[in-house]
């Protein structure tokens, strides 16, 4: 490439400024950083709402389809965002549900319990409280007692990925921002080849 055309060259680039692109990294860079952080803490705002609406024993399924929703449509929303703690548990529904099982098991033991005394008393109308009527009540019981059905846990527990990159302002301004730092070292390695090309030719 000769002088005349490295001058030519260097006239058309000379007006773009290095530092715009600069600024424009910088710019992109710093809304980039705000939208990510609003969307971890929309996620924390709806995961407060999810846990409130378990807590009082409430509509959970409404405010986990719009926590679900958020997550996987926003990046910096999901497991390793700040303060948002993963998974999401729903601890009182998980509770109450336990809750009910015992009561269930045990409304219907007693029950069962009755049944077996009438049962064993009506075979052995004649026996002593201690004699064969005992035995009999508890393999009543053994043979048509309930049992706890265990609840499982993972079914209230809910673990939302967000993507690495979203079409929001946090991804549209990040990817902006890595453009315009492409651009700026472009710029400045080309000034600098450009440069060292010239003085060659003096």
């Amino acid at each position: 490439m000769n002088k005349r055309h490295l001058h030519h060259v260097w006239r058309k680039l000379k007006p773009i400024n290095t530092w715009f692109f600069f600024g424009g990294f910088v710019l992109f860079l710093g809304i980039g950083i705000y939208g990510a952080r609003a969307n971890n803490l929309q996620s924390i705002k709806l995961r407060d709402a999810v846990l409130a609406a378990d807590q009082a024993n409430g509509d959970v399924e409404t405010p986990l389809v719009k926590l679900r929703e958020h997550m996987y449509s926003h990046m910096n929303s999901g497991l390793s965002s700040g303060n948002l703690q993963q998974p999401i548990q729903l601890k009182y529904r998980y509770e109450r549900l336990v809750e009910a099982e015992k009561q269930r098991v045990t409304q219907t033991n007693d029950q069962i319990y009755t049944e077996a005394q009438k049962y064993c008393e009506a075979l052995y109308p004649t026996g002593l409280s201690g004699g064969p009527r005992v035995p009999c009540i508890k393999q009543y019981v053994t043979d048509k007692g309930a049992t706890e059905q265990t609840i499982p846990d993972a079914l209230y527990k809910f673990n939302f990925v967000s993507p690495a990159w979203s079409p929001d302002l946090a991804g549209w301004s990040l990817l902006f921002s890595g453009l315009f730092l492409a651009l700026f070292l472009i710029r400045l390695l080309l000034e600098r080849w450009m440069r060292a090309e010239m003085s060659e030719h003096l």
